[in-house]
């Protein structure tokens, strides 16, 4: 078992070598993408990249996780209003994106900071409505995980919170929740994390009829996992699951991520930050670490964590 900086590292650096992996791969369905073993940072002949960036670059989904360790690391609390700014000098400034580019903006995300950008509140930018259940809120969720120390429902409270600021439906803030306790439960070396999770979420949730009819109709968190690696939220992290319960190394999950085609880049970095967390840095192959780019970007922030 490697040890707890060990696996906290493995978390914020696997989820973005997981982004990353995913990248030039993003749009394309299953059917249309190489072979599993011959999926990497830069594709094989006759696979063109999705994306005109040099192999080893992160997306929204790294930049937007990094914005969030920045704020939590500099305010020491969930601050919704500092969040909120730096997600919008992301997407005007290209803040924590490497080389300042940013090439990927989800639409749910982008209307929320044009609201924010016109003066609205934090929380009160984002649609609420059935169709805002992008993935856009979870993709940056993980670093709350790594830097909470606070309990089990408070957070939740800021997962969803979190959430809120682009994705406000209860059922984006759910799958936030339910991933943070994943991710918490792995920490602490559960042997069944999800299941653990799972039952904490219910005992979190237990009064709240509508979030108990979102986990029973709409999420499902006791079914087999399985997915499409789409955007939808729901099934973006059944697609996790399953690929981190199919791999057995680092590589193979977030190639397994990958290989679901769509939303490539975020289901891997969603599957790279979990099996990151329970293998630890390590795990990570030494050709990923050594050409993911952003290297000063990233390493001021995971040494700031390291030291709490």
């Amino acid at each position: 078992m490697p040890r707890y900086r060990e696996r906290l590292a493995g978390g914020l650096v696997g989820l973005l070598v997981g982004d990353a992996l995913g990248v030039p791969y993003e749009f394309n369905p299953s059917a249309n993408l190489p072979p599993i073993d011959l999926i990497d940072f830069e594709p094989p002949p006759g696979h063109p990249p999705t994306h005109a960036v040099p192999a080893g670059t992160w997306s929204d989904d790294g930049a937007q996780a990094l914005c969030l360790l920045a704020s939590l690391l500099e305010c020491g609390r969930l601050d919704v209003e500092d969040l909120g700014r730096r997600l919008l000098a992301w997407r005007d400034e290209g803040y924590l994106a490497v080389d300042g580019r940013v090439f990927d903006v989800g639409i749910q995300t982008g209307e929320a900071l044009a609201a924010l950008r016109g003066g609205a509140p934090a929380l009160r930018c984002a649609a609420a409505d059935e169709r805002a259940n992008g993935n856009g809120s979870l993709m940056r969720v993980l670093p709350l995980a790594l830097w909470h120390r606070g309990s089990d429902a408070e957070l939740a409270r800021d997962a969803a919170l979190q959430s809120q600021i682009t994705h406000a439906h209860p059922r984006a803030q759910l799958c936030c929740a339910l991933y943070c306790l994943w991710a918490r439960r792995i920490l602490e070396g559960e042997a069944r994390p999800w299941a653990a999770a799972t039952e904490s979420v219910r005992a979190l949730y237990a009064v709240e009829p509508v979030a108990l009819r979102e986990l029973d109709a709409e999420i499902h968190p006791e079914a087999p996992p399985g997915g499409r690696g789409s955007a939808y939220v729901v099934d973006s992290l059944h697609s996790v699951r399953w690929a981190v319960e199919a791999g057995a190394t680092y590589e193979q999950v977030v190639k397994l991520a990958v290989s679901l085609g769509n939303d490539t880049d975020t289901t891997a970095c969603l599957a790279g930050g979990i099996v990151g967390l329970q293998q630890g840095i390590e795990a990570i192959p030494e050709r990923w670490l050594t050409r993911l780019r952003g290297r000063a970007l990233y390493k001021p922030l995971l040494e700031r964590l390291l030291a709490q």
